[in-house]
């Protein structure tokens, strides 16, 4: 049985996936159902290679990453004991990739916005090949709670429209108490008869 090798290519990201149809599944051809291996290239970073746990624990962790900071969310995916981690560190993404073998240090990659996009597609054109049959074990793409969307907006201007409203208010009530009240109808009016070219209207009832 011939190995079978899928390549997803982008300007700064390269993925490699190998693997064998799985004939218990009645598959056969370049499909893969078995995967044997596979290997990640990055711009200006050593070639990464692991197993499939490895792989997944790469889409569980930069998937959503992604998709936060899409809608302007700033937050950590992965643990620092996962073998994936990434979050955003002085303006650019932070992959920290740590090894199953034992002493070997974490490898830390920062990606700019067009490394962590050429990243994101290679991993969507894996998810998405239907001709890898692999039951992916990471979390599926959710909408983001309205709660997590909130608290992206900054308290100030969350509560800045409604502080300017009370303030208005607060004012226009005040004029209205300064205001003098228009006289009321069949009231006498008197005019201060020193005054020059005054004359006294009489307005009695």
């Amino acid at each position: 049985m011939l190995k079978t090798v899928h390549r997803y290519e982008q300007t700064a990201a390269r993925l490699v996936v190998e693997g064998y149809p799985d004939l218990s599944d009645g598959q056969e051809g370049d499909t893969i159902g078995i995967l044997s291996a596979w290997r990640l290239q990055l711009v200006g970073a050593p070639e990464l290679e692991g197993t499939r746990d490895h792989l997944e624990a790469m889409m569980a962790a930069v998937m959503p990453y992604a998709r936060h900071q899409l809608s302007g969310i700033g937050a950590r995916f992965g643990t620092n004991q996962s073998f994936v981690g990434i979050e955003a560190v002085g303006g650019k993404h932070q992959l920290q990739l740590r090894s199953s073998r034992e002493g070997v240090k974490p490898l830390q990659l920062l990606l700019d916005d067009a490394d962590l996009a050429d990243l994101v597609r290679c991993l969507d054109r894996l998810r998405l090949d239907e001709k890898v049959k692999l039951q992916w074990t990471y979390p599926e793409d959710r909408p983001l709670a309205r709660k997590e969307l909130v608290e992206r907006i900054p308290l100030l201007r969350r509560l800045g429209p409604a502080a300017l409203g009370g303030l208005l208010l607060s004012f226009s009530a005040a004029m209205a108490l300064l205001l003098p009240l228009p006289p009321r109808p069949g009231t006498a009016t008197s005019v201060d008869v020193n005054e020059p070219g005054s004359r006294i209207i009489n307005e009695t009832k």
